[in-house]
């Protein structure tokens, strides 16, 4: 690339002075210090992040990425590849979960189509980027050329940028690609060097048989790709386009000093990438939910992230970040509207 892009450039920390005095203002609300547990921790988390002292979230950008994987070659998936260029037009006409609570929301809400399978036709809210027609087969050789992958991270970038244009004080990152879980489990086990065994889940409805066929393609994917722990070369060797493109939406968006709401197991596989090419972006990430996928509870793990929910959800899209949304309002204005013990004449008992 002949000009650095923010997925590459310095990730600032999160204001200290604004984090001391929020929580100094927690510590004097009308409550028990600490009683409203996690809720307090989000508050200050993004007082810090947002450099204020009274932290909000009306304006929520979710970017949803959207690519095809080579590796649904191996019979790894329980839908069609077709799939993910037919959902690409549901998010489109607004039938997709994570377009219904988008609305809900009241935000802003961008489709990415990185590359396809199927060639789509133009479509409302849809920014047709496509770098190829999907991967190649990770199971027989590298995903993405290095190429490819800084493509696919600039245009996350791209997607961080159109959040900072538009005010964005929280952005939310979605993917959509049949055979993608099989990708971020085998990015994942790479870079945790963890057994395919252990990671690899049914997915899309996968049973018993077919998770332990998608373990093994998985394996040999691995063995392929070998020891390899730099981030950036195992995302290629064995990520996909939307994950990359995640990775790159992340840090460029902590360059640019906008909170991160992390979803579900491949946006937490591509969050965990970004976070070990440079650690200064995990002050800046909060975790929605934990997946039904087995292998997203050792991905957080290694991130130390504790997620707000826990509901059973796997769709991905985004969709267990955007339902976490709430809660975090919640946390902003309770700790914006609170009265406290001065100001209500209420004894803070001691």
């Amino acid at each position: 690339m002949t000009a650095p892009s923010c997925w590459q450039a310095a990730i600032p920390s999160p204001d200290p002075a604004r984090i001391k005095a929020a929580r100094s203002r927690q510590n004097s609300l009308t409550k028990p210090r600490g009683s409203l547990g996690r809720l307090e921790a989000v508050a200050i988390a993004l007082c810090g992040q947002q450099n204020t002292d009274r932290p909000g979230l009306d304006r929520v950008h979710i970017a949803v990425f959207a690519a095809d994987h080579g590796v649904c070659a191996e019979g790894i998936s329980a839908f069609p590849q077709e799939v993910t260029g037919q959902m690409v037009a549901n998010f489109a006409a607004g039938g997709a979960a994570i377009s219904v609570l988008a609305r809900s929301l009241g935000a802003t809400l961008e489709v990415v189509n990185l590359g396809t399978v199927s060639a789509l036709q133009p479509l409302p809210g849809v920014l047709d980027q496509a770098i190829a027609p999907g991967t190649a087969n990770l199971a027989i050789q590298p995903a993405m050329t290095i190429g490819q992958v800084e493509a696919a991270l600039t245009r996350g970038d791209k997607a961080a940028q159109r959040a900072a244009d538009a005010g964005a004080q929280l952005f939310i990152g979605g993917d959509m690609g049949i055979g993608n879980t099989t990708s971020a489990a085998a990015l994942a086990c790479a870079l945790l060097k963890a057994p395919a065994g252990e990671l690899a889940g049914p997915g899309t409805g996968l049973d018993r048989a077919g998770v332990s066929h998608k373990a093994a393609v998985i394996q040999r994917a691995l063995a392929r790709h070998g020891d390899n722990p730099e981030p950036l070369a195992a995302l290629a060797s064995l990520g996909g386009f939307e994950i990359a493109a995640l990775a790159g939406a992340f840090l460029a968006c902590a360059a640019r000093r906008i909170p991160v709401l992390v979803d579900g197991f491949i946006v937490s596989v591509a969050a965990l990438v970004a976070v070990r090419h440079n650690p200064d972006l995990r002050p800046w990430l909060h975790f929605g939910h934990l997946s039904g996928e087995p292998g997203h509870a050792s991905v957080l793990a290694a991130m130390e992230a504790e997620p707000l929910l826990d509901l059973g959800m796997h769709l991905g899209e985004g969709s267990g970040a955007a339902v976490a949304v709430p809660l975090m309002r919640a946390a902003c204005e309770l700790h914006n509207r609170m009265a406290s013990f001065a100001d209500a004449g209420v004894s803070d008992g001691r």
